[in-house]
Formats: C-alpha cells, sequence, structure tokens
C-alpha cells in the first residue's frame, strides 16, 4: 500500500496559508498529507497581518487584495458584509473603496483556510504550534527538527519563512543597545519606550515609516519627528480608483534599464494624454513583472537594484488614504520633517542620541539631538540564510543558495530551490519574496498570491509523478 506523501509548509504567514490553501482545493482526495509549521496561532497572518494596531491598515482597496486568482473580490465583499466593516467607519471611503485594518485580514485568511481545510476532508491537514529550527536531508525526504525538540518527517517542503530583521545601519552600531533605539519596529512594544514628547529619528520614509508614524500619533506622541532617507522618497498615495494597467513592456522586451525607463516615461506620457494614469502604468510593469525582470541580464538587474529600485518602490507600494491623511496632518502642523540626507556619525550625549546628518541636497552637515531612534531600513534579505536558523541548516547541507541580488534564495523558474552545485534540490520548493531574484516582482500581495499558486502547482504535480 503507497502510503501518502506529508507535503511540510515551514512558515504560515500570507504566503504559507495561501500555498496551503491552493493545495487543499488542487490536490486530489487522500493524495497526501499536509501540515503548517508556524507559531503564531493564526494561518495567513505572518508578520504583516498580525500586527494589532488598528492604526494599521491595508495599502491597496480590500477589492484588489487577491487570495485566490478563481475569486476576485471575495475579500472585499466579505469585509463589507462583516461585523469588522460596521465597527471601522473610518475603513470606508466616499468612493466605496474599503481600507480595513491589517489584523482584519490576517483572521480573514486563517478562517478561509481552516474553512477549506474542513469542508470536505479533502486531505489531512495539521497545523503544528511551533518553530522549525532545522530541516535535513534523508533517504526518504526531510526531516524537520522543531524548538520544542519534535521532529517531523516530510517528503516534500515548501519553505515559506519570514521576512528577516532590518540591519542596524553601521553608523549606529555602538549605540544599538539603547532602550531607546528601536532596532526592529515590527516586534512587538517595540516603540513602548517612545515618550510622548520625545523627539524621534526614522531612518527610511517607505511604508514602515507611514506605519510608525500613524502608530505614534495614535497613541498621543506630540514630539516633532524627522524621518530620513538617502533620497528622501515617500511612499505615493492612492488617490483614485485603479483604471485598467495601460502600457507592453514585453513585446518587444528591454534589455537594458536605460531603454527600459525610457519606455516607461513615454508610456506615462502617452497614458495621462489617453485619460489614464501613471499608475495604470504600474500596473502593467507589476503584472509583466515576470517577464520585465527576465529579460534583463544580471548586470543590468544589478543597476536596476542599484539605481532605480527606490523609485519603484515608492510608486509601485503607495500608501492607503488614512495613512496619508495622518502624515499630512504632522506635516502641516510642522512637527513632521522628511528630508533626503544620510546619517554621518552617531554618539550618546545626555542619553540623547547626538545624530551628524549630511544633507544629500545642500551638501552640508548638521548635529540634531534625539531622543528616540527607529529603524525602518526594510527587511535585510541579503542575511536572510543568517539569520533563519532553517536555512542556516539547509545552506551548511548545501541544498540552498543564496541568490545573485542579495535578495533572497536562488530558485529556478518551478520555484524549486537551486542548491551550492546549482542542481534543483528535489522536493524543495521557495515561496513568496524570497524568490525575488528569479521571479522580479514578488513583494506586492497579488504576485505573492499568485507565486503561491505557481508553488502549489508545482507541488501537485510532484506529488502526482510520485504515485
Amino acid at each position: 500500500m503507497t502510503v501518502a506523501p506529508n507535503i511540510a509548509i515551514i512558515g504560515g504567514g500570507f504566503t504559507g496559508a495561501v500555498v496551503a490553501l491552493n493545495l487543499l482545493r488542487r490536490l486530489p482526495p487522500e493524495s497526501a498529507k499536509l501540515t503548517v509549521i508556524e507559531p503564531r496561532a493564526l494561518l495567513g497572518a505572518g508578520l504583516a497581518y498580525s500586527t494589532l494596531d488598528p492604526a494599521h491598515r491595508v495599502n491597496v482597496p480590500a477589492a484588489r487584495l487577491l487570495v485566490l486568482a478563481e475569486e476576485p473580490g471575495a475579500f472585499d465583499d466579505w469585509f463589507k458584509a462583516s461585523e469588522a466593516a460596521a465597527s471601522d467607519p473610518e475603513a470606508l471611503l466616499p468612493d466605496g473603496r474599503a481600507y480595513p485594518q491589517r489584523a482584519v485580514f490576517g483572521a480573514y485568511v486563517d478562517g478561509l483556510l481552516r474553512q477549506t481545510a474542513g469542508a470536505g476532508r479533502r486531505i489531512p491537514f495539521e497545523h503544528i504550534r511551533s518553530l522549525a529550527v532545522s530541516v535535513d536531508r534523508t533517504d526518504r525526504g526531510f526531516r524537520i527538527a522543531l524548538e520544542d525538540g519534535v521532529l517531523v518527517d516530510a517528503d516534500i517542503v515548501v519553505l515559506a519563512v519570514s521576512h528577516p530583521p532590518p540591519a542596524v545601519p553601521k553608523p549606529f552600531g555602538a549605540v544599538s543597545r539603547h532602550s531607546k533605539f528601536v532596532s526592529n519596529p515590527w516586534q512587538p512594544d517595540a516603540m513602548a519606550e517612545i515618550g510622548g514628547d520625545d523627539h524621534v529619528l526614522i531612518i527610511g520614509t517607505a511604508l514602515t515609516t507611514a506605519d510608525v508614524i500613524a502608530s505614534l500619533k495614535s497613541s498621543g506622541h506630540t514630539g516633532r519627528i524627522c524621518a530620513i532617507s538617502r533620497r528622501g522618497l515617500v511612499s505615493r498615495l492612492r488617490k483614485m480608483q485603479q483604471t485598467s494597467s495601460y502600457g507592453d513592456f514585453v513585446s518587444p522586451p528591454h534589455r537594458t534599464v536605460v531603454a527600459l525607463l525610457r519606455a516607461v516615461r513615454a508610456t506615462i506620457i502617452q497614458a495621462e494624454a489617453n485619460g489614464s494614469s501613471w499608475g495604470a502604468v504600474m500596473d502593467a510593469l507589476r503584472v509583466q513583472g515576470l517577464e520585465v525582470w527576465s529579460a534583463l541580464p544580471v548586470a543590468e538587474k544589478k543597476r536596476f537594484l542599484r539605481h532605480v529600485r527606490p523609485f519603484w518602490d515608492a510608486h509601485r507600494y503607495q500608501m492607503a488614504p488614512q495613512a496619508a491623511a495622518i502624515i499630512e496632518a504632522a506635516r502641516a502642523a510642522g512637527n513632521l520633517s522628511i528630508c533626503a540626507a544620510r546619517v554621518q556619525s552617531v554618539s550618546l550625549e545626555r542619553e540623547q542620541f547626538k545624530v551628524t546628518l549630511k544633507s544629500r541636497y545642500a551638501r552640508v552637515q548638521a548635529e540634531e539631538y534625539f531622543d528616540a531612534v527607529v529603524n525602518c531600513t526594510g527587511p535585510c534579505h541579503a542575511s536572510v540564510v543568517e539569520t533563519n536558523a532553517v536555512l542556516r541548516s539547509l545552506s551548511a547541507a548545501g541544498l540552498i543558495c543564496p541568490d545573485a541580488f542579495g535578495l533572497g534564495l536562488h530558485t529556478d523558474l518551478s520555484a524549486r530551490a537551486v542548491s551550492q552545485s546549482l542542481e534543483p534540490s528535489a522536493g524543495l520548493f521557495v515561496a513568496g519574496p524570497l524568490a525575488r531574484g528569479t521571479f522580479g516582482e514578488l513583494m506586492g500581495l497579488p504576485q505573492v498570491s499568485q507565486h503561491a499558486a505557481l508553488v502549489a502547482q508545482e507541488v501537485a504535480k510532484l506529488v502526482s509523478d510520485q504515485k
């Protein structure tokens, strides 16, 4: 009698949950067992959607939060009919768009997955609430060690691990243990030590910064805030209903970043002349992301990441209107400044951070004193192998290797992890943002959903081949 293979998904955030959801719907009855290893109680919440801060909202309208490709708009319909919408009137805009609190979306994904797992019991499903600490290759497949000492055997493993923590900027190394230096703003109660009138320096000006400012203001913070980044770019505001995507960037494909930028600029001019918008052009680039990214040689991809990525991020990952309103109110009140500058040096003086800042454009240095510093530089994906115990163990065994761009792990186009001998690691898959080096745009939720579906398709195909 053939034993049904066990598929283990390590990580039950949004990516892992959607891989599991697709497998539950795709696999034939009793063809496999499915295990998700995730210490959080909710599956689908992960780092982004487990925050309980009511100031943290999704940054795209609920109608665009795609979980399953075959069910567009399902979350929007669910939310608008739910008690969550009735108790959160600020979520709904006059034009009908809804921007719920992020925790609501995490709860929705968890409920959808558990409902699917319980409906008809097509395949056995288990959520193990523990943290995986290592994975070893065995004769049959893999053995996963959990932090509580339990061992889980699996035939197929999907790596859907969390984002790594931010790296501490070098100038702050000597002061990073100070109680008011927040190295990772996503840790629980990360900003509990910041006083209501503290002068706060935020390193970074992207979406995490918007969340931090919203959190501080909602908690009653009245002190001054200064947010800096090398270019001072701020995530754009979602001002309008999203129009259809506009532009073709793959016929023919562009082989250099310069050619791609010229095409984007020309397309934006054309789009606006035809009544569309730059946002619709960004959406076309997102949809065509894999083809656009794949067409660029390695050197051009690195050039894009070095020079263009900050501008892409600012336009692609836009702010929810509620967060934008908080930021604009703070700027109008004169207690929030956002500027292009870099930190030259940091020291402690009378329990304050003495920071020397160099302006990008004025070419002058200035010393300022801050009571607290929040590091919003974003996940340090280049160090993900070193900071994640499971990935360290797989790297030590030669089963995975970093990609060439510092974005995550090297994979093939079937989402299989590529080993250090540059061969696909049989039965080992990478789902979500850590596969960006191969797949390009994999931070926005629609693309993560699509990638999760691809991984599930490849896993299901492997299960079928093993019969």
